[in-house]
């Protein structure tokens, strides 16, 4: 695999490019309308950067909506009815009508082509970086870098992060998401980003939270086995996790007494559609060491050790019921 940074457009950039493909959409057969967005294509070279980073991305959207009869004429209609504002929403996501629901997951606007490193969901991703750092993406992740010799910032745009750090260096290592800034001492450590707070986890090493401070403004030295739950106006201690924080690096979900309901949410994570189970089920605990290369052979695996039976309505709707 090519590790390699690859160059960015700026979002407006791509915001540009969106605009003008949903122009030639809705006019296909307006040269004059052809030729002005050649001209801004040849324009500036981040322009040509963000309409091929466009034209990747539905053709990746037209490989995934193939397997779905009609959605094809559905994502074609949606956009030539809505507005470019409603539009822009339909071509930054992914919207598939199903047989028996909607699937909306995956490929989440603009992020995947304008960040520096992003994968998608069901993808991980490990990079060294140029100062020796090893960064891991786990499933749907992406994240900056701002790497010179003046700073070493990592900024976690969306999803989860495994950071191994070497104390040997004059520049601190710094992790930055929307809810604070850590320092990477030395040592292995885990961030994910959901939209209340930010959990960081220590493997080994230590960690320093600088925002947001500590009660008496100082920064939170976090250590190794220790977890804790940062949002933008504290920094409070985490309880344990019933799964391995890491597992997920080596491809696996490790898990001690989960609860099923909260086992499906993570395994969920890393593939499409919906995935959850009847509330009489959703407190049965779950013990083990499950692989994630193919999901549908995870969940096989449940009835096997739970009175519980999977029903498939289509690939992208899983449900778990109690067995009769």
């Amino acid at each position: 695999m090519n590790n390699a940074v690859r160059p960015s457009p700026s979002p407006e950039a791509v915001k540009q490019a969106i605009h003008w493909s949903l122009r030639l959409r809705n006019n296909r057969a307006n040269p004059k309308l052809r030729a002005q967005c050649a001209d801004w294509r040849e324009a500036h070279g981040d322009h040509e950067l963000a309409w091929q980073r466009v034209q990747a991305l539905q053709q990746e959207l037209s490989g995934q909506l193939a397997a779905i009869p009609g959605a094809h004429a559905a994502l074609e209609n949606s956009a030539q009815g809505l507005g470019r504002r409603q539009a822009l929403k339909v071509l930054s996501g992914v919207l598939l009508v199903g047989t028996a629901a909607w699937v909306s997951r995956d490929l989440t606007g603009w992020q995947r082509w304008t960040c520096d490193l992003a994968t998608a969901t069901g993808e991980r991703r490990s990079v060294q970086l140029p100062d020796g750092t090893h960064l891991q993406l786990n499933t749907d992740s992406a994240v900056d870098l701002h790497f010179n010799p003046q700073q070493r910032l990592i900024t976690l745009v969306r999803g989860e992060a495994l950071v191994t750090c070497s104390a040997v260096r004059s520049t601190p290592l710094l992790v930055q998401t929307r809810h604070g800034l850590f320092e990477g001492i030395d040592g292995r450590f885990a961030v994910r980003q959901d939209s209340a707070c930010t959990r960081l986890s220590v493997v080994s090493g230590n960690v320093a939270i600088h925002s947001p401070h500590g009660a008496k403004g100082l920064s939170t030295q976090v250590h190794a086995g220790e977890s804790y739950l940062v949002r933008q106006t504290e920094a409070i201690p985490a309880a344990p996790l019933d799964m391995d924080i890491g597992a997920w690096a080596d491809g696996l979900i490790v898990t001690r007494g989960m609860r099923l309901d909260a086992f499906l949410a993570e395994v969920g994570r890393y593939r499409h559609g919906y995935l959850g189970c009847s509330a009489d089920i959703a407190d049965l605990r779950l013990s083990g060491v499950f692989r994630l290369e193919d999901t549908d052979k995870l969940l096989a695996i449940l009835p096997q050790t739970l009175p519980v039976q999977l029903r498939y309505r289509t690939r992208w709707w899983v449900s778990l019921d109690r067995s009769a």
